[in-house]
């Protein structure tokens, strides 16, 4: 008779978006995303990890440094965001794509992510 170690409940991310892979709104690494209005309450409605992305976007911040932050794949994060703004919660920032001097920034942004990712 053997004793089977029963292991620890863990929950896969794509229970977080419902089975859902892709974002409907394009998100990058490097794409800023802040609360629509910094000064709203928590919706109570939302599933812990929305509430807390909802929390750390109040600070404009990299889909990368969500992710990471978070520990959430990159992908589940997307799909997150894509329903919190679609829900009118965050604003996506247009994504830098030109030879602007503040693509620097951005890209070091996301670099810090993506750096906290594989820590």
């Amino acid at each position: 008779m053997s004793i089977r170690r029963r292991r620890g409940a863990r929950i896969r991310p794509y229970t977080f978006t419902g089975g859902r892979t892709r974002s409907r709104h394009p998100l990058m690494v490097q794409t800023l995303v802040s609360t629509a209005d910094t000064n709203a309450a928590v919706p109570e409605n939302l599933l812990p990890e929305s509430r807390n992305i909802f929390e750390l976007c109040r600070e404009a911040r990299s889909v990368a440094e969500i992710a990471a932050e978070l520990k959430i794949p990159m992908g589940v994060t997307q799909v997150l965001l894509s329903d919190l703004a679609d829900q009118g919660l965050v604003y996506i920032h247009p994504t830098i794509t030109g030879h602007s001097p503040s693509e620097n920034q951005v890209l070091e942004r996301a670099l810090r992510g993506l750096e906290r990712l594989f820590q």
